[in-house]
């Protein structure tokens, strides 16, 4: 049968309904990559994901290709997107969990600033206690106090109470079993036997303990040093009925005392030690100890507080005598200046030499009493001046604030909040 060209006409008039169907389809564009995907779960895009021109796209099958048309509603994405989720979450939890070196040195300042805070204090204590008798007054109270707790127990005789170096410090226990021509054992109070540097070691342990309010710490330290003061007077008490004891059982033997003299010698070495730190982690523990957490940067019940300064560098907003740089180096010259008066200094040294050589050969005479002022003032100006290098260093060191009205303390921000907040007051001013 001929086909006419009529018939012709319309086939392919029916051809070019679908025309443009056939040709949207045909015309591919290649993906710059599936955003969703790359983004989300950073997986790789294969080169030959495409798109149709309409805005469509063509998604592969992660579980691989299809082997017909209806294996596709099989292919599930779900298990792909939770795997590589998941994937994410572990890798964002190690690197959570690695420390950058600014947190390490954070922590290390926060836990280094214990043993450094002892070392200063321990460095206040020996300027402090260098001249003989600086706690003279103390050590009076003591040596009253020691003298009427023995008497009261052993009776007037045991005991008497005089003076050493001009101040009512000494103590001399009586017995018939003690050596010597005298029957007695001589004892006095020094600065060193106060009691002072336990609770200048325990009141620092309770200052700087983080986390606990501020006068929580005030109160601890008043009730720290009552209590160190009332050991160390039992200390001093036990001496007499520990030298009685021994001398009984060897009556007018010097070696009878090794007893007391040893007691003495273990509790000043690591007996008050073994006891301070005892007492610091009792306390720490009663005011609720590790479980005690807040954020840092907030005052909470506190409404001032000193803390160490964290921000060293010069500032255009201060003077320069204001400087906290400033306030070290001048430290450092006056703690130069102390050491060079008693060490280097010729007047002195040979002032001590001279006091040293009268002292071994029990001379006296003018000349002696002249080079002992000397040498006694050459100390005393020493410490004047490494005290007022420890004050530089310490009003450098250490600063006095307020919460702002956030509640927040003033040294917890950085420096653009800082900058924030100067700006803030200058429009208000």
């Amino acid at each position: 049968m001929a086909v006419s060209s009529q018939h012709w006409r319309k086939v392919f008039q029916r051809l070019r309904v679908v025309e443009p169907d056939f040709q949207n389809v045909a015309r591919l564009q290649v993906s710059q990559g599936l955003t969703g995907l790359a983004h989300r779960d950073r997986a790789p895009v294969t080169s030959d994901v495409q798109t149709v021109a309409g805005g469509e796209r063509l998604h592969p099958a992660f579980h691989g290709g299809p082997e017909g048309r209806g294996a596709l509603k099989h292919c599930d994405r779900r298990p792909y997107e939770a795997a590589a989720k998941g994937g994410a979450v572990a890798a964002t939890a190690k690197a959570e969990d690695d420390m950058s070196w600014s947190e390490v040195a954070a922590l290390g300042l926060r836990y280094g600033k214990y043993p450094l805070a002892l070392l200063l204090v321990e460095a206040f204590y020996w300027f402090l206690t260098e001249p003989s008798d600086t706690l003279a007054p103390l050590q009076v109270v003591e040596a009253w106090l020691w003298h009427g707790i023995t008497e009261w127990i052993w009776g007037a005789d045991a005991v008497s109470l005089s003076q050493h170096n001009g101040w009512t410090t000494r103590i001399d226990f009586h017995h018939s079993s003690f050596p010597g021509a005298f029957d007695s054992v001589g004892l006095y109070v020094s600065d060193e036997c106060a009691g002072v540097h336990e609770m200048i070691f325990l009141s620092t342990l309770i200052l700087i303990t983080d986390d606990v309010p501020q006068r929580d710490r005030l109160r601890a330290v008043a009730v720290g040093c009552a209590l160190v003061f009332i050991l160390n007077l039992t200390r001093l008490v036990a001496f007499y009925p520990i030298a009685l004891g021994g001398c009984l059982e060897a009556p007018n033997d010097p070696a009878c005392l090794n007893d007391m003299w040893a007691f003495h010698r273990n509790v000043y070495e690591w007996g008050f030690l073994v006891v301070l730190i005892g007492l610091w982690l009792a306390w720490f523990t009663w005011v609720g100890g590790p479980r005690r957490v807040k954020d840092r940067s907030m005052a909470g019940s506190d409404r001032w507080r000193i803390t160490p300064r964290k921000a060293w560098t010069w500032s255009e907003h201060r003077p320069a005598w204001k400087q906290p740089v400033m306030g070290v180096a001048l430290a450092l010259i006056l703690f130069l200046t102390a050491t060079y008066m008693v060490r280097n200094d010729p007047v002195a040294l040979e002032a001590r030499a001279t006091a040293e050589m009268c002292a071994f050969s029990e001379l006296i005479s003018q000349r002696c009493a002249d080079a002992e002022n000397t040498w006694n003032d050459a100390i005393d100006g020493a410490w004047s001046v490494a005290s007022l290098g420890l004050l530089s260093f310490a009003v450098s060191a250490l600063i006095f604030e307020r919460p702002l009205a956030d509640g927040r303390w003033p040294s917890m921000l950085d420096e653009d909040e800082r900058q924030a907040l100067r700006e803030a007051v200058r429009e208000e001013e």
